[in-house]
């Protein structure tokens, strides 16, 4: 049986665990060696937390190395991506907050997967 709030992606995965209004909580699965599209959200801000693993964030102009127990923000309209820097999975808590959470709010600038955006 399909877990509907569980999303496969080429990069990896997550997991809808929890959305009301103003605010969304994802578990996100990073393949090792996998990164996710260079991107921006008009309308979310979000916070990411490593529970696991090794992260490489891209923040505007930065590079932020992560790993367990250490977060970082992501402020609205911030160019970002995230990628598994280690050999094995990469597992993050994300919070999104902001008045529309929709998976079409990414403006997506380099993917590794063509799927850049048209905007």
């Amino acid at each position: 049986m399909k877990n509907e709030n569980l999303f496969e992606r080429p990069w990896g995965s997550y997991f809808n665990a929890l959305e009301e209004p103003g605010f969304k909580i994802k578990k996100i699965l990073v393949k090792p060696g996998a990164r996710l599209s260079l991107q921006s959200h008009e309308q979310r801000a979000e916070h990411w937390v490593v529970v696991e693993g090794q992260a490489l964030v891209t923040l505007d102009d930065k590079e932020i190395k992560m790993g367990r127990d250490q977060h970082i923000y992501i402020p609205k309209g911030s160019i970002h991506r995230l990628q598994n820097l280690g050999a094995e999975d990469l597992i993050l808590v994300e919070v999104q907050l902001g008045n529309y959470l929709g998976e079409d709010d990414i403006k997506r600038y380099q993917d590794d997967y063509n799927r850049l955006s048209d905007k």
